[in-house]
């Protein structure tokens, strides 16, 4: 199976895939930007999966991901991915996003998703550089299909003019 990387402007919410990849924040309890929509419009059940998930093992760490079920999405499930805060680069912030993108795809193979939609982690509040972390998402994301062809489609969905114009640019570059 080849694996498809496209890009889409919208709403991660709607994407009809097998999980979509929450920008969480460490407790897990929603928040705003992707967060907060994710909660919104997938409902009680994904908050009450994700405080059984910090009672269970606390906080999810920095570059760490959990997945819940989907609640009202038309995904099954939301793997929460907690991205990090950009300092400038001092740290570690690079790899600890690429450990994001890494664990959540991980976390989908176990659970058998063969469709994923990713946001743009790390992009929002958290002021990581948006080509910076384009970058990282893309090379994560194809060194992990060399290894583990599992997916049928890899999908960045972006909310903004921007990041959208920044993936289409990079994902014609090999």
């Amino acid at each position: 199976m080849k694996t498809t990387i496209n890009v889409v402007k919208g709403d991660i919410t709607k994407q009809n895939v097998d999980a979509i990849v929450n920008a969480a924040n460490s407790s897990l309890m929603g928040g705003g930007g992707v967060d907060g929509a994710i909660h919104r419009a997938g409902g009680p059940g994904i908050l009450e999966a994700c405080k059984k998930i910090v009672a269970n093992q606390g906080p999810c760490k920095t570059g760490e991901a959990v997945i819940t079920t989907g609640g009202n999405l038309p995904a099954r499930f939301v793997i929460h991915a907690v991205g990090p805060v950009w300092h400038g680069g001092k740290n570690n912030e690079e790899q600890l996003l690429a450990n994001a993108y890494l664990n959540s795809l991980d976390l989908a193979a176990l659970n058998d998703v063969r469709t994923i939609a990713f946001p743009n982690i790390s992009t929002g509040v958290y002021n990581f550089p948006k080509e910076k972390a384009a970058g990282i998402a893309l090379k994560t994301v194809r060194n992990f299909i060399k290894t583990e062809n599992i997916f049928e489609e890899i999908l960045f969905v972006c909310f903004d003019d921007e990041n959208f114009q920044l993936y289409n640019d990079l994902i014609h570059l090999k």
